[in-house]
């Protein structure tokens, strides 16, 4: 049930982005009085689930989700099909004359080559006729580079707008609330991944490379994601000490995935509320800290757990400092291995924003997510970090969704996605928007368009690289299932 959960808050949020994005798109083009004959959600090959079309335009939804589409008028279309028919035909009748030539039929391909001649020719006028046939007035071929330029970015644009609205709303809706490294007064509690890079339970961590550390969030992201060695220096009894952290180590340390539950409060066992009459009876009080259940020595509150559950349905002999007093109790621990009191814990910050508060909250979390999937995506390509061998693709995009439908955390993550896909599509790549936004700044600023056949040649590549990228991040997704 999770898993379906977690299918359909993804594939909303997807139908949610790319209507985002392609509107964009789609309301641009018409401002700058440009037809647009086709706006799809998903791309539609041999068919599509849904069309209607209302004046000049084509609305569908197509049945592949893996984007969407804005198709402009373009009067060169019939002279494109016609030049495109006329190749296929070519190509098949070029076919036919090699299997004549290999019979000997040499009547047969002088007939046909005869043919490809004419067709040749065909090709070549509607070529010339595509070159010199000039754009009519609805056309965004013929609008300045300036006007084109702007329908090429209004997607991104949107996307960004949108996280930034999505963030506002969430801020003025829900606030923010989150952990403070100051108040983390006991410091963390660390798995066997961070004790081997130094840390020790009970440090406090102070600077990541010179960066103090303001939410707690910020601490895997500043220690797991980065492209040099870190420094790391941290309160330990009170003391200053630096420890210096490898990239390679870091790397190894994400590739065994030992960032889950890097770490975590240090909650020493420190009684806030006694709960159960029985550990009244005992003697337990506010304000006792635990030491030893048993004769096991206790550090932290976690650690005490598995002891407790040993001693279910029994009375444990439970050590306590009180003061500078050391007192020994029996105390009954129930079925549930409980005793029956609360621990004090941090509590996390809240701050609530009004409405006009919530605008510039909003842009801040948009431009510091932009900035740091950005960080993210130049370190990919330094194949040092080993940050692309994490790379996924719709099934660890899918599971970055809850296994239980949250509209905090569904928008949260859409927020994060539109923030991604805007993005993904700046990366100059042809095919991409920031493909296009690259050769119409050419434009600009050499006042010289790029040839036909090179646009061409530039799309396929584009093509061939996002092809290669979708398959290499879906296929690293699959092999993880099996690893």
């Amino acid at each position: 049930m999770g898993i379906l959960i977690q299918a359909l808050q993804f594939f909303a949020s997807l139908s949610i982005l790319v209507l985002i994005h392609e509107f964009g798109h789609y309301i641009t083009a018409r401002m700058v009085g440009a037809r647009v004959d086709k706006f799809y959600i998903f791309f539609d090959p041999w068919f599509s689930l849904f069309k209607r079309k209302i004046g000049n335009t084509e609305y569908g939804i197509g049945w592949l989700p893996l984007g969407g589409y804005v198709s402009l008028y373009d009067s060169r279309e019939t002279l494109m099909t016609e030049e495109t028919a006329a190749t296929e035909k070519r190509d098949e009748l070029a076919k036919q004359r090699k299997k004549a030539l290999r019979r000997g039929n040499t009547e047969e391909a002088e007939r046909l080559s005869a043919q490809i001649a004419t067709l040749e020719a065909e090709i070549e006028s509607a070529k010339q006729q595509q070159r010199t046939l000039e754009p009519t007035k609805d056309e965004l071929r013929g609008k300045n580079p300036w006007q084109r330029l702007l329908v090429m970015i209004a997607g991104v644009v949107m996307n960004a707008l949108f996280a930034i609205g999505i963030y506002t709303a969430m801020t003025y809706t829900w606030g923010e609330t989150y952990f403070h490294n100051d108040d983390m007064v006991n410091g963390y509690v660390f798995n066997e991944e961070a004790e081997a890079l130094g840390f020790v339970d009970g440090d406090r961590i102070v600077t990541i490379d010179g960066h103090s550390i303001g939410n707690v969030v910020e601490i895997n992201e500043r220690l797991l994601i980065v492209g040099d060695d870190v420094e790391v220096v941290v309160l330990r009894n009170e003391e200053p000490v630096t420890l210096n952290i490898a990239m390679e180590d870091i790397v190894a340390l994400r590739e065994r995935k030992g960032y889950v539950n890097l770490i975590g409060e240090y909650v020493p066992f420190i009684v806030a509320d006694v709960e159960a009459e029985s550990s009244i009876a005992a003697g337990v009080m506010a304000g006792d800290r635990i030491v030893a259940i048993n004769g096991e020595p206790v550090g932290e509150f976690l650690s005490a757990l598995p002891l407790l559950a040993e001693a279910k349905d029994t009375t444990a002999a439970i050590t306590v400092e009180r003061g500078e007093e050391v007192v020994e109790l029996a105390v009954p621990v129930n079925g549930e291995g409980k005793i029956g009191v609360r621990v004090a814990s941090v509590q996390p910050r809240q701050k609530k924003y009004g409405f006009w508060e919530s605008i510039p909250a909003g842009i801040k979390f948009t431009g510091k997510k932009i900035a740091s999937y950005w960080d993210q995506l130049v370190m990919m390509v330094n194949p040092d970090t080993g940050l692309y061998k994490e790379v996924g693709g719709f099934i660890s995009i899918g599971s970055i969704f809850p296994e239980v439908w949250s509209w905090y955390n569904f928008w949260n993550v859409t927020a994060l996605l539109s923030v991604m896909l805007a993005v993904m599509n700046l990366l100059p790549i042809p095919v991409l928007d920031g493909g296009h936004v690259l050769f119409t700044l050419w434009e600009i600023i050499t006042r010289r368009k790029p040839s036909e056949k090179f646009m061409s040649i530039a799309q396929n590549i584009g093509f061939y690289i996002l092809m290669a990228l979708l398959l290499y991040a879906n296929g690293s997704d699959i092999l993880r299932l099996f690893s």
